[in-house]
């Protein structure tokens, strides 16, 4: 397994930020090789991707879902991934938001290119790519999904 953990300090309040993220339909606006995305109800998805011409689906499932604190996830089907976001207030305009991706690469190509840090300058990519997003929007959320999901034995 590799571990990918990466930042963005954003210029909205939390709740924006946190909003934004639960608006999973809109992923593929500023993740890079995201091309579609499905919500199949409040705690399932299906993913389309396609990364250096190979295309993917598959299922996610999301585990843990605090408003304005995380939301936490993992496949359920195809490639072992998992992973949490979490929100953290640095004052009441700028929010921290990082990503830690648990994921084993599949094949060759996906080896390498984690050898060589590719996927962590995607994941990088597309917190920055989520930064302008939110920002060019001047904080203005698409959607909000405020449910909680408590996580599996809690």
């Amino acid at each position: 397994m590799s571990i990918v953990t990466e930042f963005v300090d954003v210029s909205v309040p939390v709740r924006s930020a946190y909003n934004q993220w639960t608006q999973f339909e809109e992923f593929p606006r500023f993740m890079e090789g995201v091309t579609e995305i499905r919500q199949l109800d409040d705690t399932h998805t299906h993913w389309k991707t396609e990364i250096a011409g190979i295309r993917r689906e598959f299922d996610a499932e999301i585990t843990e879902q605090l408003p304005d604190e995380r939301v936490a996830w993992h496949a359920t089907d195809g490639e072992k991934q998992a992973g949490v976001v979490t929100f953290h207030r640095i004052d009441d305009t700028h929010t921290r938001v990082t990503v830690q991706m648990d994921f084993d690469p599949q094949g060759l190509l996906e080896t390498a290119g984690d050898k060589l840090g590719m996927i962590d300058r995607k994941v990088k990519g597309d917190l920055h790519r989520f930064k302008d997003f939110i920002e060019s929007r001047g904080g203005i959320e698409t959607g909000a999904w405020r449910g909680q999901v408590d996580r599996p034995g809690m």
